[in-house]
């Protein structure tokens, strides 16, 4: 027939890298330095906010579990990655390549819900500051975030399942270091139309809907900005959005050109490229562009690590 089904294999094999030659271990040194970076970080935001009473407000709160979030994220690729340059072994199971695909969509569509979440944060704390601790109390919190995690887990599901229902052709080799839906999807034969309308359709879910939200608080968010009489208030009051605006940007630009796109499109070098993007410098951003530009995390930041050098000794 022309076609086999995935099921039929035990492994795939991953040739991101295989072009990469002696390169591979100056990559693994590379992209462990940034991981570990970028672990370290997040994990440091983490501890901070629950560690000083004066971030337990929404904002830190929701920030918190967007590095939570971003940390399982890169948890489910990295390591994977860097274990196949280290020891040269680029395969992997085909219940590996399941898991490893529901839990990097589905952590990726978290991202998407939480930040439409902090943008809600901020349309509230700017545009109704007086009722800020009414509006944005425990309860609600708590449901925004149970919430963005739950629906990320049932649309990462939904893709996972369309991927793996098709049959694909005789080849198992992907071209990619880690089981992504463009990559793996572009194993399937015959008529992928179908399928790949409703990946199209299920990550425009994702990113409209939760864009939208965000578009709609910073409508809001503009119009009471504007409304401020003074230069100095206008940029005391967005400067508490720019972080948040940042993430958001990268966050959708990378999310839409890897997911938006027919099979046709795709391409290997390009692809991968921006990949990297949204797994390893991505998640550092995270941390970066909150505490460069946030006083209140850098100063919880140094006590904790101050705290943490204490303890030691």
């Amino acid at each position: 027939t022309g076609q086999t089904n995935v099921t039929s294999w035990r492994d795939f094999v991953f040739l991101g890298f295989s072009s990469s030659g002696e390169l591979q271990l100056l990559l693994f040194a590379l992209f462990l330095s940034l991981y570990l970076v970028t672990l370290t970080s997040n994990v440091f935001i983490i501890i901070a906010i629950r560690l000083d009473s004066h971030l337990h407000t929404p904002m830190y709160l929701f920030l918190s579990f967007l590095s939570l979030s971003e940390t399982c994220y890169t948890l489910g690729i990295i390591p994977r990655m860097l274990s196949g340059l280290a020891m040269g072994d680029q395969t992997i199971s085909y219940v590996g390549c399941a898991a490893q695909m529901f839990f990097s969509a589905s952590w990726a569509c978290t991202n998407c819900f939480l930040l439409a979440a902090m943008g809600f944060d901020r349309y509230v704390a700017i545009c109704a500051p007086l009722h800020y601790a009414s509006r944005m109390n425990p309860t609600l919190c708590a449901h925004l975030v149970v919430t963005s995690f739950l629906i990320g887990y049932l649309f990462g599901l939904g893709m996972t399942l369309v991927i793996f229902h098709l049959s694909l052709c005789s080849s198992h080799e992907i071209q990619h270091f880690f089981c992504d839906m463009p990559p793996v999807l572009s194993l399937a034969c015959g008529d992928t139309g179908p399928s790949e309308l409703r990946i199209i359709i299920l990550s425009l879910l994702v990113l409209l809907v939760s864009f939208f939200f965000i578009t709609i608080s910073y409508a809001y968010i503009l119009a009471a900005i504007l409304r401020i009489p003074s230069a100095e208030g206008q940029k005391k009051a967005f400067s508490t959005c720019a972080s948040h605006l940042t993430v958001v940007i990268i966050h959708y630009s990378c999310a839409s050109f890897m997911y938006l796109r027919p099979k046709a499109s795709y391409s290997l070098e390009r692809d991968q490229l921006i990949a990297m993007t949204y797994t390893v410098v991505t998640p550092l951003l995270n941390p970066i562009v909150y505490s460069l530009r946030n006083t209140a995390v850098q100063t919880a930041l140094r006590n904790a690590f101050r705290g943490r050098l204490l303890g030691k000794g």
